[in-house]
């Protein structure tokens, strides 16, 4: 047999074993009297895919929703009403604020756009809520050292939704070529994404529609002239709300190689680029960007481009992880081992796709099939950490090195390509006045910046 397939592996016992480990296998709150009680902040796309994973793997009750569009609130509460026991709508709130006064959920999911994750996150924990917040967890370095302090202060579970640690044929990947050692010495990575997913149109200025509140949708990131509806994914290409490519795909396998590899904060972030092709738009994101974050004897690689071809068609989006006896790559939908030496034979890992078990998914708009199985299981793992009184595989402290490291490429980038060296203990960039200053974005008049000191 000249390569392992996921599914040939699933047929044995170590998949289940490592499931089982993981706590996810026959985990419930029986000890306690009813369904959790869920909200959902953000009813867009991601928002209502994660709640939907949610509703499968737990007995949930959906008690309130929240978004300022009210056609895709109603919308959502229709669809959550098809899809949880009880059959009901849930309570439809403009605000989220009002939301957790009045329904007082005990677990709450967070969708929204990333220039409100770091607010909202913070409120609902005050509220006495545990979170599932979605990557990257803020868009600013010291909005996430506060989300970290509030978890830590209010003793709330805080799962982020870096669900690659979470994704099965990349635990076997991790426990079979990396934690057995395959590889040999580790000292390069390389992660890239070439995804054409950078918005670039010119869209006129245009009222604000009835159905919208666009001036709560934006909170406390800069008021941009509307010129259509943000949430379509509009809102990623400007760096008023994010991070760009960097902040939402470099992200998610930044994290899944500090995973595999045990990482901490790198020693030291430098990244170039700009907008180098697609200039006529309106957009202010990158559209090729290169960043190193370097450990000892390691560097870690990033690489995008929302242009031209992949460098390889296999592997889009993706990690590749080189030692000297071999290379592993993973991405959402395979992984493969590729050792040095000729005589050994590679191994391939498919992707797990649940659509027997899960027939529903099929149906469902806009799912990511080959995510859900991932999301599934981070569900399970958030709620596992919060019966045991312990942390899960995506805590907020790693969902905050892995977007605050992202965030300094960024401004490492808008700052000539400088080396960046952050200091988790003061906060700051050492010997470095300017990028210190940029750790902190200036909120809108009305809303005030979260502090780690003052949560």
């Amino acid at each position: 047999m000249n390569a392992l397939n996921r599914r040939d592996f699933l047929k044995g016992s170590s998949a289940l074993a490592t499931l089982a480990s993981f706590g996810l296998l026959g985990m419930d709150f029986k000890d306690r009297e009813g369904p959790l009680q869920v909200a959902l902040i953000g009813a867009g796309w991601y928002g209502k895919s994660d709640l939907f994973r949610l509703l499968q793997v737990a007995d949930v009750e959906v008690v309130g929703l929240c978004d300022p569009d009210k056609n895709m609130l109603k919308a959502a509460g229709d669809m959550v009403a098809t899809r949880q026991k009880s059959g009901k709508i849930p309570a439809l709130y403009e605000d989220y604020k009002e939301l957790l006064a009045k329904e007082k959920p005990e677990f709450v999911l967070i969708g929204s756009p990333d220039h409100w994750h770091a607010l909202q996150c913070i409120d609902a924990l005050k509220a006495g809520a545990h979170i599932y917040v979605q990557k990257p967890i803020s868009v600013d370095v010291i909005e996430g050292e506060a989300m970290v302090a509030a978890a830590r202060k209010y003793n709330k579970v805080v799962q982020v939704g870096t669900q690659r640690k979470s994704t099965p044929h990349l635990i076997d990947a991790k426990e079979q070529i990396i934690d057995s050692g395959k590889l040999g010495k580790i000292s390069h990575v390389e992660m890239c994404c070439y995804f054409h997913m950078r918005a670039d149109g010119n869209p006129p200025v245009e009222p604000v529609p009835e159905f919208f509140n666009y001036d709560l949708w934006t909170g406390p990131a800069p008021l941009r002239p509307y010129d259509g509806i943000p949430h379509k994914r509009w809102w990623r290409t400007f760096i008023e709300y994010g991070n760009g490519i960097t902040g939402d795909m470099c992200v998610h396998m930044l994290d899944t190689v500090r995973w595999m590899l045990k990482l901490g904060w790198p020693m030291q972030i430098t990244s170039t680029g700009g907008i180098y092709v697609q200039k006529d738009g309106k957009s202010n994101i990158s559209d090729t960007q290169s960043a190193i974050f370097e450990y000892q004897d390691l560097n870690l690689v990033w690489q995008h481009r929302t242009w031209g071809n992949p460098d390889d068609p296999e592997y889009p989006w993706a990690f590749k992880i080189f030692g000297d006896k071999g290379m592993l790559a993973g991405s959402t939908m395979r992984a493969d081992y590729t050792p040095l030496d000729k005589d050994e034979k590679p191994i391939h890992f498919e992707c797990l796709f649940e659509r027997e078990k899960y027939p529903e998914d099929v149906n469902e708009p806009d799912i990511e099939l080959n995510a859900a199985p991932a999301t599934r299981l981070h569900m399970q793992d958030w709620l596992k950490a919060i019966k045991n009184k312990s942390l899960p595989i995506a805590d907020i402290e790693e969902g905050h090195i892995s977007t605050a490291s992202c965030i300094l490429a960024n401004i490492s980038m808008d700052l000539g390509g400088r080396a960046l060296k952050y200091d988790p203990k003061t906060m700051t960039v050492i010997e470095d006045k300017e990028a210190t200053e940029r750790l902190r974005r200036p909120y809108r008049t009305g809303y005030l910046h979260p502090e780690p000191n003052n949560v």
